[in-house]
């Protein structure tokens, strides 16, 4: 078997990256794509023995990468982040076909937006900075101390993006990282391994693992010398690695599932209003922000329909590298079977597809709009993560907040409204991470971002990242006490 395969012209290394070399394993796994379910490859396949040595790489190199002074680190990141610019054609390729995200997007938004992560963080590095103050005369000078080896858990649904987000404030404060990306989207991480060596990060400060679930990851994040564990995915998975981290009191970063919901009122503008419901359809529904549960207020929910079924049916669903697609496939047959499980079980009990409710061919699934569903049905309370929507009406404030937090979740929220006044009452009283009003996704890396109740534990973004990725450590000094005859 060949240690590279080439996914659309470009040639991905298949094997694991530890301690600044290219490793194998004895057993692989199969890497398809979502788009026409092609084979594009045989993964190395790590379990425990893979997982010790990345982790001891990690060991190894931290003492040196957590010396080097800021401005050297910092200049290595942007070299990553030009590394990443001078490769996005072929990273948005690659992971266009590994996981079926929109090319379009890739090109013009995400792998951009990974560059800049990388950018973002140096920078921020550099002004990190926490004033000095007194006590009784005695000076306390805050530092962020780097905290050590990191396992970073991420996601198949924007792998390269959201990998970034972890990788890059954990390099930046000093860390070094072990990432396992998810099985059905590993490629980006492999070349981002690469463009790392290439930019001049040192051997063993980035590690790039790759692997099935609990094959590997018990053995991660259960590791004493593992410093700090960041997650995103699924609620069941964060237990367990919550379960696994225990025994060593690893702090936990987990951004989890949402079932978040849209607010729609009957003064805000209709128009932005059915743009913003129908942009939840995006990467075939599978985002964990998205705002699936739609709640309308009720003298505007039938014109909110009739415009929402007008624009949605509309959408372009195929092949995800076509200019003109809107929507491609779902990730893998596992996560089509899921969705198709949902809507059944939907319908089944009473709900009504007013659009949608099928499978397409391969691994689409028709873009889907569920009404007559009940506050405590399974369609409004579980997450699906697909192309799938549900519409309830509302009448008043106080209704609309009930049914928005009456969910274990507690990820984003986005309100549509005309009144400035009601939108600061209603985001006041809604429990999530971020709210939007009257816009969807605008993400700063500055702000605090994380979930609530069951969508996740901690915040990431800015300082926060810092807060997490570092041991805080205040030193307090007395006015006096020195021997005058040094120094």
């Amino acid at each position: 078997m060949s240690d590279n395969i080439t996914v659309a012209g470009v040639s991905v290394d298949t094997r694991h990256w530890i301690g600044g070399e290219r490793v194998a394993s004895a057993g692989t796994f199969t890497d398809h794509s979502p788009i026409d379910g092609t084979v594009l490859g045989e993964i190395a396949r790590g379990g425990p023995a893979e997982a010790q040595a990345a982790v001891a790489a990690a060991r190894d190199a931290f003492p040196g990468w957590a010396a080097t002074p800021r401005a050297e680190r910092a200049r290595i990141l942007h070299a990553v982040a030009d590394g990443v610019e001078k490769r996005i054609e072929e990273l948005a390729i690659v992971e266009t076909t590994d996981n079926g995200a929109l090319l379009r997007s890739h090109r013009r938004g995400v792998m951009p937006r990974v560059a800049h992560n990388f950018r973002f963080f140096a920078d921020w590095l550099l002004r990190l900075d926490h004033e000095d103050f007194e006590t009784r005369g005695h000076t306390n000078h805050v530092s962020w101390d780097p905290a050590g080896p990191c396992v970073l858990i991420t996601p198949w649904n924007a792998p390269l993006m959201l990998a970034t987000w972890k990788v890059a404030p954990a390099l930046a404060a000093g860390d070094t990282v072990v990432l396992k990306p998810a099985e059905w989207s590993p490629l980006t991480a492999s070349l981002l391994a690469d463009i790392a060596a290439e930019a001049g990060l040192p051997a063993g400060v980035l590690n790039v693992v790759q692997g099935y679930g609990s094959e590997i990851g018990d053995a991660l994040t259960s590791h004493p010398d593992v410093r700090r564990i960041s997650f995103t995915g699924s609620v069941p998975t964060a237990r367990r690695i919550a379960e696994s981290a225990a025994a060593n009191l690893t702090p936990l970063s987990l951004e989890l599932g949402g079932k978040s919901p849209l607010l729609v009122f009957a003064d805000a503008d209709l128009d932005l209003a059915v743009d913003l419901a129908v942009e939840q359809y995006d990467n075939a529904g599978q985002v964990c922000l998205a705002a699936t549960r739609l709640l309308v207020e009720e003298p505007v929910a039938e014109e909110f329909t009739r415009r929402f079924v007008e624009k949605a049916t509309a959408l372009r669903q195929g092949d995800p590298r076509d200019e003109d697609t809107d929507i491609g496939p779902t990730i893998h047959p596992r996560q089509l079977e899921k969705i198709d499980g949902f809507v059944r079980r939907a319908v089944a009990v009473g709900a009504r597809a007013v659009i949608g409710g099928r499978r397409g061919d391969g691994q689409y699934y028709a873009p889907t709009l569920l009404t007559d569903v009940a506050q405590d049905s399974e369609i409004v309370q579980e997450e699906v993560f697909g192309p799938v929507l549900t519409l309830q009406t509302f009448t008043g404030e106080d209704e609309a907040v009930r049914l928005a937090n009456d969910t274990r979740f507690g990820l984003a929220a986005t309100v549509a409204t005309g009144d400035r006044e009601r939108a600061e009452r209603v985001s006041a009283r809604l429990v999530a991470g971020t709210v939007w009003v009257n816009c969807f996704f605008v993400r700063d890396l500055q702000a605090p971002f994380g979930g609530s109740r069951q969508s996740g534990v901690g915040r990431e973004g800015g300082t926060w990242s810092f807060d997490f990725y570092c041991d805080l450590k205040n030193t307090v000094t007395a006015p006096k006490g020195w021997d005058h005859n040094h120094g």
